[in-house]
């Protein structure tokens, strides 16, 4: 196989997996124009139309469906074969992609950065941040992070942090403006801060009320997409109540810029975040050197415990109230 046309079919299961060219060509390090014209180039060698494009979404062709079957086993085989070699160097080296929620990228994947890329400088690590439910086989991430409840039955999983403890908060001058709850029913006179997931649906309000786990609507004059940080730093400024991860609020409780309110015993406790990766596929040496490190770093290791599950059966659900 000459090399044009490793690279030619190579973009075109990039373009078809990722049903974009942007989304492909942000994965494979190209321009998007660049991506565009090395398919059309496969089209034209072949003779025959692969992809349907739209302005709004790109889907092989029955033609292109064939094609894809019969090009992923071959593709995977030779990385497989590339990926054999790594056994043999002094250090792992290769292309690590891993998926997180912003808060596994602020509070684990970022403080041990540093560390490992000085461990392993022959790994690359291509990151992307979102809150959403990743497909990490379809989307050819190596690993990703998740709530252990909705980790995947045939995923492999492994803990990077105990147990999360939500907060509700709000600045000192929100609080001398418009009242403290005393209550979560009385979040409804409120103006409070909301987190919408990138799929459209919004992070739900969970107390704990007679032992059960109920959902408050709340509304307010601020939605925000993706990004906790904006949430926090709202709630900073006065704009209303948020409810996040303590992780994020706790340094601002603790030097008097926010207010902590409601009784912890209907605060939530909700299962921590699991590294997790695919049981039936070879794992990589960087991703070896990356469970490893997790497992094995004391910085890391002095706020969180490892945990294997059995991929057979679920992460269970864990949530519960606060001990008084």
């Amino acid at each position: 196989m000459r090399g044009t046309h490793f690279a030619e079919l190579s973009a075109f299961v990039a373009v078809a997996e990722q049903a974009s060219f942007t989304k492909a060509a942000r994965r494979l390090g190209r321009s998007t124009a660049t991506l565009s014209q090395t398919v059309r180039a496969l089209e034209d060698h072949l003779g025959v139309r692969l992809l349907n494009r739209t302005t709004r979404s790109v889907a092989p062709t029955d033609a292109g469906e064939r094609l894809l079957a019969q090009l992923r086993p071959l593709l995977n085989g030779f990385e497989a074969a590339v990926e054999s070699v790594n056994d043999f160097r002094e250090t792992p080296a290769g292309h690590l992609r891993l998926t997180m929620p912003p808060p596994v990228a602020r509070f684990v994947f970022a403080p041990m950065l540093a560390r490992f890329i000085e461990r392993y400088p022959e790994i690359v690590l291509e990151t992307t941040v979102e809150s959403g439910l990743t497909d990490i086989v379809a989307d050819r991430y190596d690993a990703g992070f998740r709530r252990g409840n909705f980790v995947a039955r045939d995923m492999i999983a492994m803990r990077v942090t105990d147990d999360l403890h939500y907060r509700v908060v709000a600045s000192p001058d929100y609080v001398a403006r418009h009242g403290r709850p005393l209550m979560p029913g009385d979040l409804h006179a409120h103006n409070c801060v909301r987190y919408r997931l990138p799929g459209g649906g919004f992070i739900p309000w969970l107390f704990v009320t007679d032992g059960k786990l109920i959902e408050f609507d709340v509304s307010g004059s601020l939605v925000v997409i993706n990004d906790p940080e904006l949430v926090l730093n709202a709630a900073l400024q006065g704009v209303g109540i948020a409810y996040l991860y303590e992780e994020y609020v706790a340094p601002m409780i603790a030097d008097g810029r926010l207010v902590s309110l409601l009784d912890k015993s209907v605060l939530p406790v909700t299962e921590g975040f699991f590294l997790f990766y695919p049981s039936r596929r070879q794992n990589s040496a960087a991703l070896r050197a990356f469970i490893d490190f997790l497992r094995s770093d004391s910085k890391i290791q002095r706020s969180t415990r490892a945990l294997l599950h059995d991929p057979g059966k679920p992460v269970r659900d864990l949530i519960r109230s606060v001990p008084t």
